[in-house]
């Protein structure tokens, strides 16, 4: 065995996934020195998922990269819930970006790469990592090469990335509580297809995509094959008998480019830090891939992560902040696997025997219900995850205090008109002076130096949420940190210093 106990980065991130490669982006924004490990040695080609949705949407543009992604992906305005009639609306949400980007899982993994590359992070394939053990100081980490040599290297924290199966989880002694699997359903990416029966597997329950490369995706539940275990191969015999089984005809499907089986196993990590090491993505949260949520809460918890885990690394930041990411994520992450787990029983019991027709009643009546505007709205802003919301860390906060912060268009001393998102992609603080009546307040937000940008606002698009309100901090994730609408300079700057310190530390 070889041993290098050398420091080689200030965090380790295992697995080169989207939300391993966002988080490493984050944290390379910020100045940290990140290794990312990545057992598979070549790029994923197949594609599980296939969806950004709004929310995710909102991170590529906050950082600059929403040309990329719209370059290569396709717009619709809404996305399925439990695949009933009633579809969400998103269009209708709080947001320039109000639709679901269909975007192949590899192109979006592959335009993050590039992004990560940028930064001069340096992605090492074949490298798996085999164990490691944690001190007050830093974690070492056992790496396993592909001539299987194994050398421990240093590190100041690890980020596992790693999916369901992590070892990084497992190595940390962080349980992994839920269920196991009960249900699998198979999908299949087929180059050759009838598009005159495509009608007919709708009809039958199943779910049709088209891809790029003119390939078109088929996902589907065999009432017959939903026991089979997810590890059991699907073969195209297989596809085509279920697909004639539940539609009356195999659609003529032919050249499989994937075949895969997934199930139900639903879990929720107990926790999603212990000491130095954290987790991220499938690592942190598993389940039923309904409505194509999990890719997308993966990478917003790398963005809720990469800005708190660099001002740890950095030295700025505030007691409680590194944990504040377990106290924000964890519950999302609960609200996740339980709409999943909804989802999951409402497709299920329609292809129970016993449960047919309840089940069919009960879905009749959720897709009335999604043609209720509160009720669309409602699960429409939880699976966009535009709805999502944090807790004020003090109380009497505003009430805008953890929300996303609205990208309204802003005019501001010294520059064109502009938004506040086109003012988050170096992933500081943005501080703007609404009330734009305090000539003093750049000066009050130098010590703070790089951390935060200071915004005299002259002139601003109207909001509902924004009325009265006289200034805001925006995180570097795009949530509101602080908000007054204290009219009083200054008082207005005892609150904001307060406000500063808090969120971005003592200052320099």
């Amino acid at each position: 065995m070889n041993v290098d106990v050398a420091e080689v980065a200030d965090v380790t991130v295992v697995g080169a996934g989207p939300t391993g490669l966002m988080l490493a982006s984050e944290l390379a924004l910020a100045g940290v020195r990140t290794r990312v490990l990545e057992r598979r040695t070549e790029p994923q080609r197949d594609s599980r998922a296939l969806t950004l949705h709004p929310r995710s949407v909102e991170l590529m543009d906050q950082r600059g990269l929403l040309d990329r992604f719209l370059r290569l992906g396709r717009t619709v305005p809404g996305w399925h819930f439990a695949q009933l009639p009633t579809h969400l609306d998103f269009s209708v949400l709080d947001s320039r970006h109000g639709y679901t980007l269909f975007i192949a899982q590899a192109r979006t993994e592959e335009l993050l790469a590039e992004r990560a590359r940028e930064l001069g992070v340096v992605i090492e394939r074949g490298y798996e990592v085999a164990g490691l053990r944690q001190d007050a100081d830093g974690v070492d980490v056992e790496v396993r090469g592909q001539d299987g040599t194994v050398e421990t290297t240093r590190t100041g924290y690890v980020v596992g990335c790693d999916g369901g199966r992590s070892v990084v989880r497992q190595s940390a002694g962080i349980a992994f509580p839920g269920t196991d699997e009960t249900l699998t359903g198979v999908l299949g990416d087929f180059a050759t297809i009838d598009p005159d029966a495509l009608d007919a597997a709708r009809a039958g329950g199943v779910l049709v995509a088209p891809m790029e490369d003119g390939l078109t995706r088929l996902v589907l539940i065999d009432p017959e094959r939903m026991r089979v275990p997810a590890a059991e191969p699907v073969t195209l015999e297989e596809f085509r008998t279920s697909l004639t089984r539940m539609c009356g005809t195999d659609c003529g499907v032919a050249d499989p480019r994937w075949l895969s089986r997934f199930g139900n196993a639903t879990r929720l990590a107990a926790g999603y830090r212990s000491g130095r090491v954290l987790l991220a993505g499938d690592a942190a949260h598993i389940h039923f891939p309904a409505a194509g949520q999990g890719l997308n809460t993966g990478l917003q918890d790398a963005m809720n992560l990469g800005w708190k885990l660099a001002a740890e690394v950095n030295g700025w930041a505030p007691p409680g902040l590194l944990d504040s990411y377990d106290a924000e994520r964890r519950p999302v992450g609960q609200l996740v696997t339980e709409n999943t787990e909804v989802q999951t029983l409402l497709a299920e019991l329609t292809l129970v025997r016993q449960y047919q027709r309840p089940g069919a009643a009960l879905r009749k009546l959720f897709d009335e219900l999604l043609g209720m505007e509160e009720v669309n709205r409602t699960l429409a802003a939880r699976v966009s995850g535009l709805g999502i919301g944090y807790g004020a860390m003090t109380a009497g906060a505003d009430p805008l205090v953890g929300r996303r912060m609205p990208d309204i268009g802003l005019k501001a001393v010294g520059s064109e008109a502009i938004r506040v998102y086109e003012l988050l992609p170096v992933g500081r603080f943005v501080h703007l002076d609404l009330a734009g009546d305090d000539p003093d307040v750049g000066e009050a937000t130098s010590g703070w130096g790089s951390r935060v940008t200071a915004v005299t606002v002259t002139g601003r698009d109207d909001h509902p949420d924004l009325d009265g309100v006289t200034e805001v901090l925006v995180r570097p994730d795009g949530h509101v940190a602080w908000a007054t609408r204290t009219t009083g300079a200054v008082d207005r700057r005892a609150e904001r210093r307060a406000a500063l310190v808090a969120w971005a530390g003592a200052p320099a």
